[in-house]
């Protein structure tokens, strides 16, 4: 499977008798996966679903399921559940007493989880057991979307991660041709100021086996090795399958590493003006790789 996004949405409508009701899932960029259910009162058993079906199909992003129902009117009815309703009365009576909360209203009461339940679906657990499969089978549709909303995003990241890939093997290749001329840059350079400081009374031999050392230390061939392994390996991850997303964070950091030494060795001002365009077009990669699940 392609990489994907973790940006999307997914919606889906369902009925079955009296009941109507429809499904949303979203998702927006997350280091992990985080899922969220919010369903109507007496359903909470529809949770454990959406959350293994948010497992099934994602690995990271923060994804909130919201399943709104509701039954025609006079179809039906509600119960209060007052043992579940004296339960937060009694949590919250010392607070009350010690004027840390103010006393709870009727409206903000029921509004609680479990205070009010669908009568028919506590009374005919046969009932309930088929709602809640056909419900489930909603959210399932709605993840469903969402996975293929992420999707689309995620072939338009590839080819905008592609792209940048590209532009970093490009400057990697002016790095290398322009690192080549540092040896020669350097002994010119220190040539021209031992002749400034010494005259003629420095010798040729001793200019060049300095010039050397400072040609070693300046030597950024490794570093333009590695970044071009690491351009393999972006293109190889970009081009992929699966969740990719922490392997292209952690190969961003390297990318990272490598151009900031380039630019700490470099001896030549052509070099380091490509060392931060490279730097830049890094982090812009950085910055997309943090939309890759």
């Amino acid at each position: 499977m392609p990489i994907s996004g973790m940006t999307g949405f997914g919606r889906t409508e369902g009925a079955l008798g009296a009941w109507s009701w429809a499904v949303e899932a979203r998702s927006v960029n997350g280091r992990n996966l985080e899922v969220r259910f919010r369903g109507p009162p007496g359903f909470e058993g529809l949770e454990r679903a959406a959350r293994e079906g948010a497992q099934a199909r994602f690995q990271r992003g923060q994804l909130t399921i919201g399943l709104q129902a509701k039954r025609a009117e006079g179809a039906g009815a509600v119960r209060l559940n007052l043992e579940q309703l004296e339960r937060y009365l009694a949590a919250g009576e010392a607070y009350v007493a010690a004027g840390r909360a103010q006393p709870p209203t009727l409206d903000g009461l029921l509004a609680l989880k479990g205070v009010i339940e669908a009568a028919d679906a506590l009374e005919d657990p046969e009932a309930q057991t088929e709602l809640e499969a056909v419900m489930a089978a909603s959210i399932a549709q709605a993840l469903d979307g969402l996975a293929a909303a992420r999707q689309e995003e995620g072939a338009a990241l590839t080819g905008v991660l592609s792209g940048l890939v590209d532009r970093i093997a490009s400057l990697v290749s002016a790095a290398e041709a322009q690192a080549a001329e540092q040896p020669a840059a350097i002994k010119e350079r220190y040539q021209r100021r031992m002749v400034e400081l010494a005259g003629d009374a420095v010798s040729e031999e001793r200019i060049v086996q300095e010039a050397a050392a400072m040609a070693g230390k300046a030597d950024v061939r490794e570093e333009i090795d590695r970044l071009g392994g690491h351009v393999d390996a972006a293109r190889a991850l970009v081009g992929g399958d699966g969740a990719v997303g922490r392997r292209l964070d952690f190969l961003t950091q390297e990318f990272m590493r490598e151009a900031n030494t380039l630019c700490s060795k470099s001896a030549l001002s052509a070099l380091t003006a490509t060392g931060l365009d490279l730097k830049a077009v890094i982090e812009q990669f950085r910055e997309q790789v943090q939309n890759v699940e």
